[in-house]
């Protein structure tokens, strides 16, 4: 059936504060309020669905450009239990972003270390690693990875993880925003299956700026 989106936005009610309230109709137990709040050294967002028993979620981020420090969580009250719980820390210079997160929910928990260098800015090459650990099942994935940019407008990535899985894509911008995707996958100790492929499309018309119109084909 036909469905309106709305969403009524308060502008800075309070320095630094916006309000948004967001509903579908006809659906009349869809609305969710949101508040946001901006700082120089700190963002911070909550919302809540205006229902019986709702789902209240929290997003903090505070730090500068070298060193930020963040958490996301969400809490379901009507079964009074975390559905998200993470936090994570970063630092980033001119060439290099280090990471570490902490990722908890119902299913288990895990931690995550990331690393990301920019070895050539001209060319765009990036070596990038990535070690998670989950503690619910004791596994260690390891993944490394690298991009590199054909021309400004051409990138290929590729990275692998010790469960033998190697990927890679060659992603294009045919027009301002707009992307074609082409995306491979292999599993390495099962050669007679087949690799995965896939392609995407995304187009950002410039009359619809804020839009995004995505196409995959799997």
């Amino acid at each position: 059936g036909l469905q309106l989106f709305t969403t009524i936005t308060v502008d800075e009610p309070a320095p630094g504060l916006k309000t948004i309230f967001g509903f579908k109709v006809p659906y009349q137990r869809s609305g969710k309020i949101e508040l946001q709040y901006l700082h120089e050294y700190a963002r911070i967002s909550s919302s809540i669905g205006l229902i019986a028993n709702p789902i209240v979620n929290f997003l903090g981020v505070f730090g500068t450009n070298v060193l930020a420090l963040g958490t996301n969580i969400s809490f379901d009250m009507k079964f009074g239990n975390f559905t998200k719980c993470n936090a994570g820390l970063s630092f980033t210079n001119a060439d290099l972003i280090t990471s570490l997160a902490l990722h908890v929910n119902e299913k288990g928990d895990s931690v995550n270390a990331s690393y990301y260098h920019i070895v050539n800015p001209s060319t765009n090459i990036v070596v990038g690693a990535e070690v998670t650990h989950s503690f619910s099942t004791n596994v260690n994935t390891i993944t490394v990875g690298t991009q590199y940019a054909l021309d400004p407008l051409t990138t290929i990535k590729a990275w692998v993880n010790n469960a033998s899985m190697v990927s890679a894509l060659i992603q294009h911008e045919w027009l301002s925003k707009s992307l074609f995707t082409i995306y491979g996958e292999v599993d390495t100790e099962s050669i007679d299956k087949s690799p995965k492929v896939r392609l995407a499309l995304a187009l950002k018309p410039r009359e619809l700026k804020k839009k995004l119109i995505l196409v995959r084909v799997w």
